[in-house]
This record gives C-alpha cells, sequence and structure tokens, in this order.
C-alpha cells in the first residue's frame, strides 16, 4: 500500500510540474510578444485554453507568475549552455561555436518567442526588471568568458570584447525570426550558416600580433 501510494504521488508531482512548465511557457511567450503591461491572466489562460481560475491554483498574480516565467526560462537556458560538454572542451573557437549553436537552436527550437523577454526590459516592474538585469548577465558571462580566453591567448582577433558580445547577442536574439518558418533540413542548414557567420566576428588574427588592444566595455586595455 505505502509503496503504491507513493507512487501515485510521484505521478502526480510530475503531472503538476509538467503542467507548471507549460504555464510558464506559455506565459513567457506572452510577455516576450506583447510585454508586460499589455498581458494578463486571462490572456494566459486563453491561450492555454483553462479557466483563469485553475490559474489561481498555481500562481496567485500576474506578478506571481511573470517572476516564475523569467527565473524558469533564465535559468534554465544558461544552465543548459554551462553544462554544454563540448563548451567545456577544445579550444576557445571550438567551444565558443558550441556555444552559439546550442544558444540559437534553442532559441528557434524552443523560445522564439519568449527570448524577448530579455532584450527590453524597460516596462517591468523595478523587481522583475532588476532580475532580467541579473539574469541577462550571467547568461552573458557564458560567452564573455571564452571570448575573454581566446582574446588573451591571441585566437580571437576583435576590435572590442563589448560591442563584439552586444552584435553577437543582437543578431542571435534575431535567429527565431530569421529561421523559425523553416523546415527541416532547411533550418538545420540555417542554424549552421547563422554560427558560421557569427564566428567571423572573431576572426583568427593574421599578421604581427599587437601588445594591446582597447577594451571599450571595461574602459582599458586587455593585455594580450
Amino acid at each position: 500500500m505505502g509503496e503504491a501510494a507513493g507512487e501515485t504521488l510521484s505521478r502526480v508531482a510530475r503531472k503538476r510540474g509538467r503542467r507548471i512548465q507549460q504555464i510558464l511557457a506559455v506565459a513567457a511567450e506572452l510577455f516576450g510578444e506583447h510585454g508586460y503591461d499589455a498581458v494578463n491572466l486571462d490572456d494566459v489562460a486563453e491561450r492555454l485554453d483553462v479557466t483563469k481560475g485553475s490559474l489561481y491554483y498555481y500562481f496567485a498574480s500576474k506578478d506571481e507568475l511573470a517572476a516564475a516565467a523569467i527565473e524558469t526560462l533564465g535559468t534554465d537556458w544558461t544552465d543548459r549552455l554551462e553544462r554544454l560538454p563540448a563548451a567545456a572542451e577544445g579550444g576557445p573557437a571550438e567551444r565558443l561555436r558550441a556555444l552559439i549553436r546550442e544558444h540559437v537552436a534553442i532559441a528557434v527550437r524552443e523560445y522564439p518567442a519568449a527570448l524577448r523577454l530579455f532584450l527590453a526590459p524597460s516596462t517591468w516592474p523595478d523587481a522583475l526588471r532588476s532580475r532580467i538585469t541579473e539574469l541577462r548577465r550571467r547568461h552573458d558571462g557564458v560567452f564573455r568568458a571564452v571570448l575573454t580566453e581566446g582574446i588573451a591567448s591571441g585566437e580571437f582577433d576583435v576590435v572590442a570584447l563589448g560591442p563584439t558580445l552586444q552584435a553577437m547577442h543582437a543578431a542571435m536574439s534575431q535567429a527565431p525570426l530569421w529561421c523559425s518558418g523553416l523546415a527541416e533540413p532547411e533550418q538545420e542548414r540555417a542554424l549552421d550558416e547563422l554560427t558560421a557567420t557569427l564566428m567571423k566576428l572573431v576572426s583568427p588574427r593574421r599578421g604581427p600580433r599587437r601588445e594591446k588592444e582597447p577594451d571599450h566595455d571595461r574602459g582599458r586595455s586587455v593585455e594580450e
């Protein structure tokens, strides 16, 4: 009896977990499409084809739902990049290529609209905007660490770290717009081509090595 009851509880917990993830994914998509102010719980319920009351079973308010959506999306995305085996092996170029490819694949196939949550948070309430900023910094740090290593070793040639990261993130954010409507194998090829194009931002250095390279992102020079 005890074992059977435990298995039943486990199934219920898994079902609840899947339902919560579904709600959060839809909420993130709506917030990304329309912005924080333009979305309410009625919109989320309609997209899910459930009653508004059923949402209150999981989330007490729009703010609570928005906070959970931001936290889940931002943390999950960066966790997956940090755990990517290919991003921990080889030289900076191989690792950066793996990170870019995984990032655009997740954006296109899983969160095509929700990514906008992290692009223009200026209209969000202060607490949520602050958390979005923290999550963006953590996500940015994954790419920044590999770029910094590649610049220091001479494997990457960039004008400056900050603008390179900004250009890379701006292009990756457009991946859903460019690739989501494509069928396989066109989509797979488009993701590969986008990855290869973004790697051109850090083309290997040719010619004499310079002693210092300006780093406008930090306001100082990076010793090479």
